[in-house]
């Protein structure tokens, strides 16, 4: 299971009792507050949490595996997060990796 915004809104309406508009917009506020730093170029750090930053990669060249055939990669930025010392001593239980499927077996 995985935590959703709205899932996010209605925990702070069940924890603080404030409406639920007023909910949706503190969410919908920190997180353009987090996307504008970004979009600044700054890193944006929450203590004990973690820190998002902006990683930019030069423009390369490349290769199309199937193909083998050289191709150009554009420059692109995007952000990263780094979990903080609250986040890396969690205790959660770990997750089961799926099994994965079998190959049906090669006729001869």
């Amino acid at each position: 299971m995985s935590l959703t915004k709205i899932d996010v809104v209605n925990s702070i309406y069940d924890q603080l009792g404030i409406s639920r508009k007023d909910c949706v917009d503190i969410v919908e506020s920190i997180f353009e507050i987090i996307k504008d730093e970004l979009d600044k170029g700054n890193s944006v750090k929450i203590s004990g949490f973690g820190k998002w930053t902006v990683k930019s990669k030069k423009k390369r060249r490349g290769r199309n595996p199937q193909t083998g055939k050289e191709l150009k990669i554009a420059a692109k930025t995007n952000g990263k997060f780094a979990p903080g010392k609250a986040l890396k001593d969690l205790k959660a239980k770990p997750v089961k990796a799926t099994p994965k499927a079998k190959a049906p077996a090669k006729k001869k």
